[in-house]
């Protein structure tokens, strides 16, 4: 019987391999020996933000005519992987150019707005950050307080305090969502891009959180700020703002997918080690047969999701956007995939694990927080939920809607 001659689901072009191992070089050789250097002060070593934009992993995502590359959800998803095997707060440096405010700024903005911002992202020297999450309006968006005054023709003041704002303290911009002039619930929202050094932008706290030390959250302060026709990227009165709004956050689900992905396969890849090294009454770890069943749901798990957010990205196509649906399966299991494979190879390592001597730990904090980013797992659920129960199903040929077709 011949072996498998199929094609993998999964399966990458010759630029695609080219790209991830670019990625897996200059995580192993820059990022993973400065972890824990930025875990300890708090702040992602500069070598380390230098060494992505030389090797120009800043630009996968930008247009060609702005200093980039062009490509896709695909493209974006094998770097923050590769990248996050190594160290998830460096990672989120990438998701924030990839799956942040610039690929918003190219599809929507004015040109006036990408031709400010997008060079400077793609060569490094710029970072924006996102302003959604309010102390009052988290899941729940649509009841933020951040709203547009009306400040003369073509002019408006921005009066806004922002929560969970990444890297918000390391930032150039902020792209800050917020409500036009009588709008009420989601009606009304749009998002204006805020330079950080314009007057009335304040930073006003850091997070000091469990994980992901090296990129953590701001809250900012946007008291009375000039806003101008060239700061808006999405017009709050245009017809399906708030929607249009909500439908680039599946860019940054799939990001978050994929880092938890990387660093879910990073920790399967410690425990795999250990177990080979680990000899205790004469014997290797990897010889008993309970451990290599946790080897063996570690590797189911960590597969599905891999799976689940390779479909995602691979529906985007080109210049499109990942399916909502698809997008929540594969944020929801790869953050229950990711927390589940930390928490074996912990357990695999024992003492050794829990230490922070060792980077296990380190990513089991650091996936933990990405389990929150970009909507909860909760949220994910009460979305699939909703959508199944109405009939609504992915593309997959399998699926049928049980209300129409009763056969």
């Amino acid at each position: 019987m011949s072996g498998a001659s199929g094609v993998d689901l999964l399966d990458e072009n010759e630029d695609q391999s080219a790209l991830r191992q670019l990625a897996r070089d200059v995580a192993l050789r820059e990022v993973a020996p400065r972890a824990s250097q930025g875990d300890e002060t708090g702040e992602v070593p500069p070598e380390v933000r230098k060494a992505l934009a030389s090797a120009d992993l800043l630009r996968i995502t930008i247009g060609g005519q702005w200093g980039g590359m062009g490509l896709g959800d695909v493209e974006a998803s094998i770097v923050l992987e590769e990248i996050a095997r190594a160290d998830v707060s460096s990672a989120i440096c990438c998701q924030l150019t990839y799956n942040g405010p610039p690929r918003g700024i190219e599809h929507l903005g004015p040109d006036v707005m990408k031709e400010r911002w997008l060079p400077a992202v793609a060569d490094g020297d710029a970072l924006i950050s996102i302003g959604i999450t309010e102390p009052d309006a988290g899941s729940a968006v649509q009841n933020m307080r951040a709203a547009l005054t009306e400040d003369g023709p073509g002019r408006w003041r921005l009066n806004a305090y922002k929560n969970y704002s990444t890297l918000g303290h390391a930032a150039q911009g902020v792209l800050v969502w917020c409500r036009w002039p009588g709008g009420e619930g989601a009606k009304g929202i749009g998002a204006v891009i805020v330079p950080t050094d314009r007057e009335g932008v304040s930073i006003t706290g850091r997070h000091k959180g469990m994980g992901i030390h090296a990129a953590t959250e701001a809250e900012l302060a946007f008291d009375a700020v000039e806003i101008t026709a060239d700061d808006i990227l999405v017009d709050g009165n245009a017809p399906g703002a708030f929607k249009l709004l909500l439908s680039h956050l599946n860019h940054e689900r799939c990001g978050n997918a994929a880092m938890c992905v990387g660093a879910a396969q990073g920790a399967l890849e410690h425990a795999v080690r250990y177990m080979q090294e680990r000899v205790v009454g004469g014997r290797p770890l990897a010889d008993l047969q309970g451990l290599q069943w946790k080897l063996a749901d570690m590797a189911v798990q960590l597969e599905g999701a891999r799976l689940l957010l390779g479909r995602a990205v691979r529906l985007a196509g080109d210049g499109g956007t990942p399916p909502p649906l698809e997008t929540a399966l594969a944020k929801t299991a790869a953050n229950l995939a990711a927390k589940f494979v930390c928490d074996e190879a912990m357990q695999i390592h024992g003492g050794y694990g829990y230490s922070r001597e060792y980077p296990l730990e380190r990513a089991y904090r650091d996936i933990r927080g990405l389990c929150f980013g970009a909507g909860t797992v909760e949220a994910q659920r009460n979305f699939i939920g909703l959508r199944v129960a109405a009939g609504g199903h992915t593309g997959s040929p399998g699926w049928r809607n049980p209300l129409e077709d009763r056969r």
